[in-house]
């Protein structure tokens, strides 16, 4: 794990109030109590919320559904008003939120007026960006706008390399649209968004995890951090899958198949803390239900406090107890089980 950064770090907890800390113990609590008991118990509502922007994306990533064009729900653009009204109903409790899961932020026209509405309820925000649409406006605004974390994603430091798994994208526009977040910091005196580089690494960039550390520091970004890939058609081998072990989330039977490296431990701590709310309303486990299958809940017909103990969330919460590996979503997964991962 990255050294924490001590802006960032001093940012993050200046947004605890008594009601944020005290429901963040009663959450935490109730996790452990639930594993102790082997039965779900939940107190409090969520610490963070990941909401999603749009599902809609400019790029054809190869292991993204929104790259893929594979979703079987709609397509569509998270609207204001719902945003607000929901950010309304738990911000004196929520602490951290996350304004990505599936497309691209920037492509919806409200995004950045989401941000700052969220922000100026003193939740520290985020979001992951492909970087595309970061002109010299964009990153003014995303400055002004409050946000306190901006990853940009970033596989590759030369057009080729780039390309191979960022199909369809540009890499001297991602670089301008770093340039442009770092200058306006400058410009603003301000000292967020924390900015960091996420470089996913797959065999062929792996060659270049150097190269990117340069170019970070070249730029003036605050960090780089390196996340291994998760891919879909993994047992019979696959051509992403990185030669570098530490970088793989799979390893090599003497057979020449393919494993998850991790052991699936059956308690995620995501179920308790963390829930994603899809661009239409639909409430889903976590960031591993790209296509929103497993459906818990719908802010459409229901407050989310309802929603958040309703019978579909104990179901769930019990099945991941009992049984996580029998869970399609979180056989390929290799987060949940870490508190505060």
């Amino acid at each position: 794990m990255p050294k924490p950064n001590l802006n960032d770090a001093l940012n993050f907890l200046s947004k605890f109030t008594f009601r944020r800390g005290w429901n963040a113990g009663k959450v935490l609590g109730s996790y452990y109590w639930s594993k102790m008991r082997n039965k779900p118990i939940q107190w409090g509502v969520p610490i963070s919320i990941s909401f999603e922007p749009t599902t809609s994306c400019n790029l054809r990533c190869p292991e993204c559904p929104s790259g893929l064009r594979a979703f079987t729900r709609p397509t569509g653009m998270l609207d204001n008003a719902f945003f607000r009204k929901t950010i309304d109903e738990l911000h004196r409790e929520l602490l951290y939120l996350i304004f990505y899961f599936q497309g691209e932020p920037y492509l919806n026209t409200a995004f950045l007026d989401m941000v700052k509405y969220a922000s100026g309820k003193g939740i520290y925000t985020a979001t992951s960006t492909n970087a595309h649409y970061l002109t010299d406006m964009n990153a003014r605004k995303t400055v002004e706008s409050g946000l306190d974390r901006l990853i940009i994603s970033i596989d590759g430091t030369t057009q080729d390399v780039y390309t191979q798994y960022r199909v369809g994208g540009n890499l001297s526009k991602v670089i301008e649209g770093a340039k442009n977040i770092v200058k306006w910091k400058k410009e603003l005196n301000s000292k967020k968004p924390f900015v960091f580089f996420q470089f996913l690494v797959v065999k062929p960039n792996e060659h270049q995890i150097e190269d990117i550390k340069k170019l970070a520091k070249e730029i003036g970004v605050d960090e780089v951090r390196f996340k291994t890939a998760q891919v879909y058609d993994y047992e019979e081998g696959n051509k992403l899958i990185p030669t570098i072990d530490k970088y793989s989330r799979y390893h090599r039977n003497e057979d020449g198949t393919y494993a998850i490296k991790n052991k699936l431990g059956n308690h995620c701590w995501r179920l308790w803390h963390s829930p994603v709310i899809t661009w239409d309303g639909l409430v889903v486990p976590c960031c591993f239900d790209k296509d929103a299958q497993h459906r818990l809940g719908d802010l459409k017909n229901s407050t989310f406090r309802a929603l958040w103990h309703n019978e579909n969330y104990v179901r769930f919460r019990t099945q991941l107890i009992k049984g996580r590996k029998h869970i399609d979503i979180c056989a390929n997964c290799s987060e949940g089980t870490r508190v505060w991962g």
